[in-house]
């Protein structure tokens, strides 16, 4: 559930236990996260041990969680303002890591996001929008999350504990306002952890940052294409086999971008993307 100085939190049936980890993960330089399913030992004396790491279906290096389902995006429609290229480097890195990409927009109260969410639902990403005023967009938001092991992250201010307080009152997480002097949010959550709520599991993280996200999330240039929804359909139909979809003649994606079929902040986000990992090699990245 979490991990903290060491110890890690570990929920088995209705009981929860501290836990010591093996050296032996240290040593395999791996070590459990939150969202992991695990074998522990419990002695009748001592600290309780996570003897194993059962086998992960995904994982994120930070905010270091694991086998999530559903990564929810959160973005505000002011203070701050949406960071595309911020959010379409986290729906890239969902879809690369095998788990559902889903925007929610926050503070559609201040200002409508109508906008941001026709470039998102164009894209074949599902969308919320959600508001203190307007329950039926967290209504519906917490409709989708049952049954789901899902990770709440976004930009530093854009609302992700306020959101969870909403889908969740019991939670009471700590909120704090926008900086004004920084012109984002302090870092409120310090801890990633799971809680189990209503038949699901929800993590709260700390802020994703662009360095984070280009860090620890690049993605191989051959697999970049397949991690924006919208170009499956066209993908395989260029004029050239080897087509990158930045500017090459004859590109199916930049057509349906002049076309408007796809959005040109998704594809100025795809080609900086691109742009930025074209001369690395896999091995580098992995």
């Amino acid at each position: 559930m979490k991990s903290i100085g060491g110890f890690y939190y570990v929920r088995c049936g209705e009981k929860e236990y501290e836990c010591k980890a093996r050296g032996s993960f240290r040593q395999k330089g791996s070590s459990p996260v939150a969202g992991d399913r695990v074998e522990i030992s419990v002695p009748d004396e001592g600290y309780c041990a996570v003897e194993r790491i059962l086998p992960r279906k995904n994982k994120l290096k930070r905010p270091a969680l694991a086998n999530i389902d559903a990564l929810v995006i959160v973005c505000s429609t002011v203070d701050p303002l949406p960071n595309f290229t911020v959010i379409d480097k986290m729906t890239a890195a969902a879809v690369n890591n095998s788990m559902a990409p889903v925007l929610a927009i926050s503070k559609n109260d201040i200002k409508n996001g109508d906008e941001v969410a026709e470039i998102y639902r164009k894209s074949g990403i599902q969308v919320f929008q959600c508001s203190p005023e307007d329950q039926s967009g967290v209504d519906a938001l917490r409709e989708f999350l049952k049954n789901k092991v899902s990770a709440f992250t976004g930009n530093s201010g854009v609302g992700k504990s306020t959101l969870l307080n909403l889908l969740f009152p019991s939670l009471d997480l700590a909120t704090g306002d926008i900086s004004e002097k920084l012109g984002r949010g302090r870092h409120t959550t310090r801890v990633v952890e799971l809680f189990e709520l209503d038949g699901c599991y929800v993590a709260d993280t700390p802020g994703f940052s662009t360095v984070d996200l280009q860090r620890y999330e690049m993605i191989d240039k051959e697999q970049l294409q397949y991690c924006f929804p919208e170009f499956e359909k066209y993908l395989g139909q260029c004029q050239f086999t080897s087509c990158s979809h930045t500017c090459e003649k004859g590109c199916k994606i930049l057509d349906a971008v002049q076309s408007g079929e796809i959005s040109p902040s998704r594809h100025k986000s795809y080609v900086q993307m691109y742009n930025e990992v074209k001369d690395i090699k896999h091995w580098q990245i992995k």
